[in-house]
């Protein structure tokens, strides 16, 4: 087991920005590739991908809805993974889970292993 745990949601306005952090106690996360899903609400089932990011930190990918606006990032020696989300639209709208996997920024939640239990992220118009 992996357990991770989601901060940083919260209240923001349209164009505002937040830091989301993943941090995993017990368990180091250098051995993971690591994610960012959202799940908008009534929609449990439905995890789409906002940000993967590799082992190292050297690689990263993005949803395209998303690119240009969010950033992943990681740094191994504290543990936690962070998501910077700039110009907040209201359909960012929706709970933010970390995942940690094995295939690198892959965008399919089934690849990923492990899963925090999410951060509610709710920007107004």
């Amino acid at each position: 087991q992996v357990p991770l745990v989601e901060s940083g949601g919260g209240l923001v306005q349209a164009g505002g920005s937040l830091r989301l952090s993943c941090a995993a106690s017990g368990r180091t996360l250098t051995d993971y590739a690591m994610a960012w899903f959202r799940q908008a609400p009534g929609k449990e089932r439905d995890r789409d991908f906002v940000a993967g990011i590799n082992r190292s930190g050297s690689f990263a990918d993005y949803a395209d809805s998303v690119k240009g606006r969010f950033t992943i990032s990681r740094d191994n020696a504290k543990n936690t993974v962070y998501l910077q989300m700039n110009s907040l639209k209201p359909e960012d709208t929706a709970t933010y889970r970390c995942a940690a996997g094995f295939t690198t920024a892959s965008n399919w939640q089934g690849d990923y292993h492990y899963w925090g239990q999410g951060t509610q992220v709710t920007v107004s118009s």
